[in-house]
This record gives C-alpha cells, structure tokens and sequence, in this order.
C-alpha cells in the first residue's frame, strides 16, 4: 500500500472513529433514559414489563382479537407469542422516541398524541346513558338548537347590468319592477317585461335557507328573510346585475316532539358533555402548570 493510500486512509479513519462514537454516545444516553426501574415481578393482570411501563392482559387480549378477525384459522400460540413481541416492540419505539424528543419538536407527533387525548376524554363520558327523564330536560332547555329552519319560497327578477346596460340602466329597471309589484301587479308579466334570463334560476318550491343561500348568497338571504309574505325587496345591486326578490311563502321552524328526536338528543348530550371533559382537563391542567406569558402578547 502506497503512503498516499496511507495518508488517506489514515485521515479517514479517525473521523470514522469520532462517528461511531457519536452514535455510540447518542445510544448510551438513551439507553440511560429508557434503563429498567429494578423492580421485580409482574403485577396481577400484567404479561410483561418494558422498563417501567407494563403490558396488560386485556391490552394483549384485544391485540389477539385484531390478529384473529383477519385470520380466517384459528392462532396458534406461536401467533400468540408474536402478538406480544409486537406490543413489546411497539413499547420499546414509544419510549425511544419519547426520550429523542419527538413529542416536543415533531408536529405530526404532537398532533396525533392531542387528538389522542382528546378521543380519551370524550370517550371517557361515551359510557353514560342518559335517562328519559335527563333527555327531555335536556331537549326542554335547548329547544331552539333542535329546531328545523323553516323554509322560504321566493322568486328572483335578475336585470342584467355590463355589458348589456349601465348600472344606472339596470338600477332604474329594477326599481320600476318594484313598483310594479308593489302594486299587485303578477311577478311573471312583470319578469317578462322587465327581467332577463338568470344564470341561476331560483328554484320555485320551498327551500330551507341554507339551501336558498347557495342561489342567492348570504347578503340577499338577510334581505329575503327580513320579508314578510307577499313582500318584494328593494333593488340588490352588485357588480353584474341588479335583483328584486318577491317572498311568495314562509315555513316557521318546527320543534319536533321529542319521541321523534329523542336519539339525536342523546347525541347531542354526549357529545357536549365529551366538550366539557376536555375543557375540564384543560382547565386543571392550566391551574397546575407553571405559565409564563411574554408582556408583548396583547
């Protein structure tokens, strides 16, 4: 082997070296983290200790019954056996990635250890059923939220402005419409005299407002639902055209009786008391944390 081959070797070697020890090193140190607490012995229901963290039967037992619901043979107990060394394995990730910092610095990490621990607490509450009693109390103190929307039935005169017309032009059209509304005059002679073809149609039927809001957009909706039956809205302008809405008909919103509706209120109750558990938490957890909070944050 030549000097050169030497020289080159040998400069590579100790970076080598200093690499290994890092690796090494990093190693040593978790190893330190995740060492066994020295205790000794299983406690009742548990099949296996991972440093200080036990493996539960019942944690076992449903990992088996995953395993078997995608076998179509029985397990043996060597699939048994395996089932045990993947939650031992599972365990032994956790606790590395845990003492390498991944919960602080890993935002899928993070993300997916909060949603966990949010599922934890409204399931923590999905194993109460409310009583009969409980839910019509409930639906009784929030009758509004059970309520349906109603519906509306309108009809829409669409005067196109540009390029057809100035917005002057379609302006004054639309507020002769109007009038002539006003003054009981019938909604298609005056459509055909006045209006132009829409893009969108309104259909002519009942629609509850959420659907209603898709054709004619959130401003006019508030104008529409301001109206009383038999009302005509004053000219809505906007960039392209100017409209005028008749109100034909209103549907009041409905209670339903609470026999038809009791299950979506019991839905309604868990899923708020899930709320209130994780609020709970959150609000313990604040009290016993040491927060500092910087004077630039108004």
């Amino acid at each position: 082997m030549s000097d050169a081959t030497v020289a080159r070797h040998g400069g590579r070697r100790p970076i080598a070296l200093l690499g290994l020890g890092a690796v090494v090193g990093i190693a040593l140190a978790v190893a330190s983290l995740l060492s066994p607490s020295g205790t000794v012995g299983l406690p009742e229901g548990a099949l296996a200790r991972v440093n200080s963290t036990v493996i539960r039967e019942s944690q076992f037992e449903r990992a088996v019954a995953a395993m078997a619901s995608d076998r179509r043979t029985a397990l043996t107990s060597a699939d048994r056996r395996h089932v045990l060394d993947r939650l031992i394995d599972e365990e032994l990730l956790v606790q590395y990635g845990l003492a390498l910092g991944l919960a602080e610095r890993d935002r899928r990490v993070r993300s997916d250890l909060v949603s966990a621990v949010l599922a934890s607490q409204v399931a923590s509450v999905d194993g109460t059923t409310p009583s009969d009693d409980e839910v019509l109390e409930f639906y009784r103190e929030n009758e509004p939220f059970f309520r349906s929307p109603g519906r509306l039935r309108v009809r829409s005169l669409w005067i196109r402005a540009a390029p057809d017309r100035t917005a002057a032009e379609a302006l004054a059209r639309a507020e002769a419409a109007v009038e002539r509304l006003r003054a009981g005059e019938a909604f298609d002679v005056v459509a055909q005299a006045i209006g132009d073809r829409p893009v969108a149609p309104v259909p002519d039927g009942m629609l509850p407002p959420a659907k209603l809001r898709e054709y004619v957009g959130p401003s006019a909706l508030r104008v529409i639902d301001r109206l009383v039956v038999g009302d005509v809205s004053d000219p809505l302008v906007s960039e392209s055209a100017v409209r005028v809405f008749l109100l034909v008909d209103r549907e009041l919103s409905v209670a339903p009786a609470i026999e038809v509706i009791a299950n979506e209120v019991r839905a309604e109750m868990k899923r708020r008391a899930g709320d209130d558990a994780v609020r709970s938490l959150l609000d313990r957890l604040r009290e016993s944390a040491a927060l500092e909070l910087s004077d630039r944050i108004e």
